[in-house]
């Protein structure tokens, strides 16, 4: 299906475009040659190959999320500024 230069003037109206005589021609031409390639693309057959989402098929490895008791931590407290409560005190981000 190839656009013309009318088709392309009615889709600038919907979005509330104005394009000059240029800008006309030059998208009524990208968006044909745009076309063209999803015309090429649908031509191949992908009857063979399997579904997907994505083509990544790494996945996140990440560690369970468990609390633990920490033997050092009046080690760490040490070095802190300010300690409260035996946790690190921080200034208040949100009022």
């Amino acid at each position: 299906m190839e656009l013309t230069k009318d088709n392309v003037l009615k889709i600038a109206d919907n979005a509330r475009l104005h394009l000059t005589d240029d800008e006309l021609e030059r998208y009524t031409k990208e968006i044909n040659e745009a076309l063209s390639y999803m015309t090429k693309i649908q031509a191949i057959n992908t009857d063979e190959i399997e579904a997907t989402t994505h083509g990544n098929t790494v996945k996140d490895v990440l560690r369970k999320d468990e609390a633990a008791v920490w033997e050092e931590r009046d080690q760490a407290l040490e070095n802190a500024p300010e300690v409260e409560d035996d946790q690190f005190k921080v200034p208040t981000v949100i009022e």
